[in-house]
């Protein structure tokens, strides 16, 4: 059967692999790391040096950019976007059409609601109420 792959030619003019991922059939970037526990959607997209960690889902039209990490249990939604060199905490969830600037920071088990954006830099927290659906806060 072997590995079939996908190559696009990147906005720098460089030709970029991609491979589909063996959970949920996602193109994944032959420099990506991601782990075969997460779900990477069929339309969704892991661009090169990313890494999406055991567990992780990764929705529909999803895009997550060049060093990004999206953690251990994470939720990726429908058409979000995953900065360069974001971080996604442990049991985060992105909403539909969330963006998450280039180096932004949503820590573990926050809840970002639909559409919002979180501008390069800049850190999303959770709330008390995102911690207590874990159980992690009194």
């Amino acid at each position: 059967m072997g590995i079939s792959y996908v190559e696009f030619e990147d906005e720098a003019g460089i030709l970029r692999r991609y491979r589909k991922h063996v959970n949920g059939r996602g193109l994944v970037a032959t420099t990506a790391k991601v782990d075969p526990t997460a779900f990477v959607d069929p339309t969704a997209y892991v661009d090169p040096g990313a890494e999406v960690q055991r567990g992780a889902q990764i929705g529909p039209r999803a895009w997550i950019e060049s060093n990004a990490i999206v953690a251990e249990r994470a939720v990726v939604g429908v058409n979000a976007r995953v900065g360069r060199q974001a971080v996604i905490g442990r049991s985060a969830v992105l909403g539909p059409y969330v963006t998450v600037g280039v180096g932004a920071k949503v820590h573990n088990a926050a809840r970002v609601p639909r559409e919002t954006v979180i501008a390069d830099g800049d850190e999303y927290r959770a709330t008390t109420k995102d911690l207590r659906r874990l159980g992690l806060a009194a």
